[in-house]
């Protein structure tokens, strides 16, 4: 029992068991106090529960409690808008009712009025019967006195009355006419010396010949060359005749193209300031004036479509606007002639309402057939039609272009005002000019044209052929006779002579009665 070992021994396993009695009391303990924890929570659980419970119906008791309020509040708007309703439809009910009653008044009415107009349609056939009866005895009486039926007579009086209106509609006729045409003249010459005094432009008539001074008599010489080598030459390239006369230190070009000519008068005045004639520096100078020819054409056309203010145009017609400055007709420059047209057809235009760029663009490319060169077939206005169609111009444009020497009769005001600004811009004094021989030919066509007429004793052309003044016989013409005439002269003349501007007819017919007291 002393041993240590075996004291040591019992120790631990005293030791061990204490340890094991401590847990197992341990865990008995933390048992107890675990159900005891268990049982409390169940209590309070069932605690909250039950107030959960209590919480629950409250809330139910009073939902319901304000459900039934919001019942009873929206019952009760309801039988108020069922009441407001009812009303509503009584009253409404109430006004059908009074409605019914005026209409059946009104029905009733009616029916009494419709009765008295059948009673008076009746009386009122009753007496056109009467009538009738009373117009065929009258009818009769009269065809008995007048010894006519009543056919005869109603023909009879149509024939009285239409000659007696056709003697009045037409004086009628000639006072409005001649209304219309004062008024008519009034405002157009209003419109044209407007447009005229706001476009005043300078004329000048050009020539076809150019001259070119030189610097000595020794130069002629010099340009006709070695057995007129160089002359030939310079002839040659550029199509003009070069005429070396009497004329001191001078050289006339003489040529039907204006742009050759112009071409051979650059080539030759630089041939004359470098001094070396000879045939090679001839084609190099005469190549050198086409290319500057070619530049002034292409800025002449650009100034000119600047200048009027129309855009757009195609490069192409540009160029042949530009070749229209040395065109020239009865000596008027074509390029001004087209800017002036086109300045005065704008405004034209501006005073009658219409689209001035329009007018303007027709009356800036109105002659641009002319523009072409002569070995092109047709005349300058089917050319210049043709052209305006090939660059996609208007059909106006291409109207106004055909029409303006009446080629086609015009179809809109565009067509018109350029006809009227081509004839304002050709009639200005100085605008043209015209041979001698031909204008001697226009007066004569014109006095013939007149005296081809019956009842025309003389005729004479006056005011350089704008006027032709006739004197007819008056025992054969008569005062309403003579208006007739001078239409018919006036469309023969449009018809068979070619003139710028227009021409007056004036008539004259003079009675006189002679008497002698002796």
């Amino acid at each position: 029992m002393d041993d240590p070992v075996v004291v040591g021994l019992i120790i631990g396993v005293a030791l061990v068991l204490g340890i094991v009695f401590g847990v197992i009391i341990g865990i008995a303990y933390r048992k107890r106090v675990a159900e005891a924890t268990i049982g409390s929570a169940e209590v309070k659980a069932q605690k909250i529960v039950e107030d959960a419970t209590k919480q629950a119906e409250t809330l139910k008791k009073e939902a319901l409690l304000e459900a039934k309020e919001e019942i009873l509040r929206l019952r009760n708007e309801s039988e108020r808008d069922l009441k407001e309703r009812r009303a509503e439809v009584a009253r409404m009910e109430r006004r059908l009712t009074q409605k019914e009653e005026i209409l059946d008044k009104k029905t009733e009415n009616l029916e009494r009025k419709t009765e008295l107009l059948e009673k008076k349609l009746h009386e009122i056939d009753t007496l056109r019967e009467q009538i009738e009866e009373e117009k065929v005895k009258h009818v009769q009486v009269l065809e008995q006195l007048s010894g006519l039926t009543a056919s005869e007579a109603r023909e009879e009086l149509l024939r009285r009355v239409e000659a007696e209106m056709k003697d009045e509609l037409g004086q009628r006729m000639i006072e409005m006419e001649e209304q219309f045409k004062e008024d008519a003249d009034a405002k157009a010459r209003n419109i044209i010396s407007l447009a005229i005094q706001r476009y005043a432009a300078d004329q000048v008539a050009e020539a076809s010949i150019s001259v070119v001074p030189l610097p000595t008599e020794e130069m002629k010489g010099r340009i006709i060359g070695r057995e007129g080598r160089n002359i030939q030459k310079l002839e040659t390239l550029t199509g003009v005749e070069l005429i070396i006369d009497d004329t001191p230190e001078a050289i006339t070009l003489s040529g039907f193209d204006p742009v050759r000519r112009e071409v051979a008068r650059l080539a030759l005045e630089k041939l004359i300031a470098d001094g070396r004639i000879h045939p090679a520096r001839i084609e190099e100078m005469v190549d050198k004036a086409k290319r500057e020819v070619d530049a002034a054409i292409k800025q002449a056309g650009e100034r000119a479509v600047f200048e009027v203010g129309v855009h757009g145009i195609n490069p192409e017609l540009v160029k042949l606007l530009g070749r229209l400055k040395y065109r020239t007709s009865y000596g008027q420059n074509v390029l001004k002639h087209s800017v002036e047209v086109a300045f005065l057809a704008g405004m034209i235009a501006d005073e009658l309402g219409v689209d001035s760029t329009t007018a303007r663009r027709a009356g800036l490319l109105h002659d641009i057939g002319k523009a072409f060169p002569h070995d092109v077939e047709g005349s300058h206005v089917q050319i210049g039609v043709n052209a305006a169609r090939k660059f996609k111009e208007s059909k106006e444009v291409i109207h106004a272009i055909e029409a303006h020497h009446n080629d086609v009769e015009p179809e809109t005001i565009i067509a018109v005002i350029v006809q009227a600004a081509d004839a304002i811009s050709a009639a200005r004094p100085g605008a043209r000019r015209e041979d001698l021989e031909s204008y001697i030919k226009r007066l004569e066509k014109l006095e013939e044209i007149a005296l081809s007429f019956e009842g025309i004793e003389k005729a004479y052309a006056i005011q350089a052929g704008r006027e032709i003044r006739v004197m007819v016989k008056p025992e054969e013409v008569s005062d309403d006779a003579m208006k007739v005439i001078a239409r018919e002269m006036a469309n023969k003349i449009k018809g068979e002579v070619k003139y710028p501007g227009q021409i007056k007819i004036n008539l004259i017919r003079e009675s006189r009665a002679v008497d002698y007291a002796t």
